[in-house]
This record gives structure tokens, sequence and C-alpha cells, in this order.
């Protein structure tokens, strides 16, 4: 039995702006933008090579949610979480109040295991920011796969508040609390555990994915695993850090393969609090760029900042909820694009008048 995992959170500190929870409309993800229908599945995934770093008693095990574009939008839409996540989920994040039941509720676009256009694509995988679910990146991952990716997105077990697998167990973030710095390292080995079990001949994801063509992106400590999982290993062509400080340096040897940099203004300029990005741009030796986004705050690039909103939970002056998932999606899709299917994005290129609140620091 296919699971999903919980996503949604809120920052400490939004002010609530709720009505009861009866009045509230159902929770809803914007549409992807692209023109293919999507498809979704998870897949349990166990490395008998390797023990779990958290819970050393026994393998490492990963939930990972594929997203690919679909031959036809047919087949029930994809649950966003189980009640048992979301309550988990919600405890973890210090929102007791709030029902589970409407977080279980958020409405997709994905359609479960409806068939997938033939053909080999490219792969983005997707690692999530740290105690939260993989699902607070299906609006993005639901996006590039309307866009003609395929998608990975990995649930790193023991590292999120909420997971949930076949057998019908929820695991917990037994790794909240542990040194940030120890995560890219784990994050990395799940990255190419996982390609290696999607792209071996046995794999019937293999018909679906382009081998030489993978890129991978994340938020906040998945974006600071990028590096990382690009470092070790060369199969990542293109990667993308979604406001994620470097606390892990980047190898003076460098990066050389594409890199994007995306974050919110207020942290993540030349002279902004962050000097990790700074200190490592010298040592992205191919093509990069550094954007920042103004008003942005660290949900906007995932569902959090839209369904945070939608429960009635904002952050004082934030971008609006929609504005950074519709500025995340068309600005990471740009950059794939591009650097995995030889794509024209002029977009990347530097500032355009639809998109104020972008700026460019390379």
């Amino acid at each position: 039995m296919r699971r999903l995992v919980v996503a949604v959170a809120v920052l400490a500190g939004m002010v609530s702006l709720a009505s009861p929870a009866s009045a509230v409309p159902r929770l809803t993800l914007p549409p992807p933008t692209g023109s293919y229908p999507v498809g979704s599945t998870d897949l349990h995934l166990v490395d008998q090579a390797r023990k779990d770093p958290w819970v050393p008693t026994g393998p490492r095990e990963l939930m990972v949610s594929m997203f690919y574009p679909a031959l036809l939008p047919i087949g029930p839409r994809r649950p966003y979480l189980t009640l048992a996540e979301a309550k988990m989920f919600l405890a973890g994040s210090g929102l007791p109040d709030i029902d589970p039941a409407r977080v279980a509720g958020a409405r997709t676009s994905a359609r479960v295991d409806t068939p997938p256009l033939p053909g080999k694509r490219a792969l983005v995988v997707l690692s999530p920011g740290f105690n939260k679910p993989r699902t607070t990146l299906t609006g993005l991952a639901e996006d590039l796969a309307s866009k003609g990716f395929v998608v990975a997105v990995i649930g790193h077990n023991y590292e999120a508040f909420g997971t949930g697998f076949p057998d019908g167990h929820v695991t917990d973030c037994v790794a909240c609390g542990s040194d940030s710095t120890l995560l890219p390292p784990v994050r990395a080995a799940d990255v190419s555990f996982v390609l290696d079990a999607l792209t071996r001949a046995s794999s019937p994801w293999s018909r679906l994915i382009d081998r030489t063509r993978i890129g991978m992106a994340g938020h906040s400590i998945g974006g600071y695993s990028t590096p990382a999982a690009m470092v070790a290993d060369q199969r990542i062509r293109a990667g993308a850090d979604l406001d994620g400080r470097l606390w892990s340096p980047i190898p003076a040897s460098g990066i050389d393969r594409p890199f994007l940099l995306l974050g919110r203004e207020s942290e993540y300029t030349p002279a902004g609090p962050d000097t990790t990005w700074a200190a490592n741009w010298p040592n992205l030796t191919g093509w990069k760029r550094w954007i920042s986004v103004a008003a942005a705050v660290h949900p906007s690039f995932t569902d959090v900042g839209v369904l945070g909103e939608q429960l009635g939970l904002r952050e004082p002056g934030a971008l609006d909820g929609e504005r950074g998932m519709q500025l995340t999606r068309a600005y990471v899709s740009a950059f794939f694009d591009k650097h995995l299917r030889g794509g024209r994005q002029p977009l990347l290129d530097g500032p355009v008048a639809a998109n104020p609140e972008i700026k460019f620091w390379n």
C-alpha cells in the first residue's frame, strides 16, 4: 500500500488571521503551469548496504514520491498526507490546535498511479528542509512534472516530523536537535542510493529516466546538502539551493557544473546576514546565478507559504504565498530546462519587469 508523507508547516512567530476552522475553505495547492497532466506514486526503498545513521538498529529506509508527465489526467488525486502523519507533523511544529483532518484534505493536482507518458526524460531530485516532510515540495514537483521532467522527492527518514511507511508505522524526527553539519553526507548518500535504485536496468523507472540528464534541488538543509551530493555523485549535472545556508563548505576544488542560489533578500545578499553564500561563491566554477527574492521568507519557496496562509497563519510583511510559489517554480524550472534540456531561458539572464521582486547578484 502506497502512503504519503505529511506536508504543511509554519514558522514560529507567524500571526494568526484565521476564522474558525469550519469557515476556512479546503486547502489547495495552485495548479501546475505546464502542459502535461501529472501522475504520482510512492516508493519504499531499503538500502541493505547501509545502517540508518539516526537509528542504527536496521538498514536505511526511505520513502520517495515520484511525479511524472502522464498520458491522461485519470485516477484519484494524490492525497497530501495521512491523518496520522498530519497529527505528528502539526504536533512537532507546535501547532496542535490545527485540525489535522483539514491539512490531510489538502487538494493536489497529481493523479495516483496513472500511466506515465512514454519516453526518457530528465530527472530532478528534490530534498526538503530539516524536520519538513517531503510533501512540502509537492507544488514544485507537480509543476516540474507538468513541464516534462520526472521528479523524485526524497523523504529522508528520521529527519522529519511524520514519515509514513506502507506497513502503517510513522517515524518521528529522531535527528532533530542534532548538529546540522551531520546532515549533508547522510543526504548525499540517500541521493546516490535513490539514483542507483531508479536507474538500474531492472527498475521500471529506467525506461522513463535519461541517466545523462539528472539535476537536484533542495530547500533549506536540502539546499545546502545539494553541493555535497554533487561532489559525491558526478551524475548530478546541475544543482539548486533554495534558501539554504552553505554551512558545509564547497571544496576548494570546486563544482564546475551549473548551480543556482535562490533565496530571500533579507538574508541572502552579498551584504546580508548570511556569509556562507559569498564565501562559497568562488568555488562554484561553472555557470552560476545568485538570485534574491524581495519580501520572501523561509517558507516562500515551498508549499508552506501557500498552505500556511490558507490556514490563517502568515508572517507579517511576507511575500504572498502563491507569488512565492510562482517565482520559485518559474526560476527553478527555467534553470533545469536550460541545463538539462538545452532550453533557451532569458529569464535567467537578468531582471525582468514582470518580476520586480527578483534581484541578480552575480
